[in-house]
């Protein structure tokens, strides 16, 4: 399939499984996740409607967003970020998805232009059981979370991000970030974004109440070479 049309199957598939969960497919915002990809593909995605795009790394991010010249877009931070790199993730990102600690935090909150601009934020929940992955652990989610909406003005919390481990039923996973979604909407009652779900469990994230699906090679076809 092209690009147009893998992008339409994938929209199917996204209608299909929001109407299996009684949800309008409507409420649910695809992010193109264009890693690796060429600004071009950001460019035609553009003309084929996609309004959102994500990328993983800064250097990707930035190098996108400077080259692009099309129609306006949303672009999504998804990676993990030092804060060594918070003042250019925040210059070209308008949403990032994986706030873990509040030293990123209060980077990215020092790093505002002083323009009154507001960054979107998400914390990202680490569902798995190692230490070393990115995110932050259930239990720490609440003292993040009042940590941005009280001390980092010129941030926005939005909801949470997370990534669905490999060794247990994504469903089981994307309920407890459905848990910690409600703890984050008892601090912020509108930060009502759930960040869940990429080409292989996209369906599973949307039963579990995802707004915000993060799709990559399903639409973009396989990532170019990198090395």
């Amino acid at each position: 399939m092209d690009l147009r049309s893998r992008l339409a199957d994938v929209d199917a598939r996204i209608s299909d499984a929001a109407r299996s969960a009684g949800r309008d497919p409507s409420g649910i915002t695809r992010i193109v996740v264009t890693k690796f990809h060429p600004v071009g593909l950001v460019e035609e995605l553009a003309a084929l409607g996609v309004a959102h795009v994500g990328e993983n790394r800064q250097q990707e991010l930035t190098a996108k967003r400077a080259d692009y010249a099309g129609a306006p877009l949303t672009w999504h931070f998804i990676g993990q970020a030092q804060t060594n790199k918070a003042r250019a993730v925040r210059r070209a990102a308008d949403a990032v998805h994986s706030v873990d600690r509040t030293r990123l935090a209060d980077a990215l909150h020092a790093a505002d232009g002083g323009d009154g601009g507001v960054l979107d934020v998400l914390v990202q929940v680490n569902l798995t059981d190692d230490a070393g992955r990115g995110g932050v652990d259930a239990a720490g989610v609440a003292e993040l979370a009042e940590h941005i909406a009280g001390a980092c003005p010129s941030l926005r919390l939005r909801g949470v991000m997370g990534v669905a481990p490999l060794d247990e039923p994504p469903a089981d996973a994307f309920a407890r970030l459905a848990l910690c979604a409600d703890t984050v909407r008892g601090i912020v009652p509108d930060a009502d974004w759930i960040s869940a779900g990429m080409t292989g469990d996209f369906a599973e994230a949307i039963a579990a109440g995802a707004t915000h699906l993060r799709i990559g090679s399903a639409i973009t076809g396989p990532r170019p070479v990198h090395g």
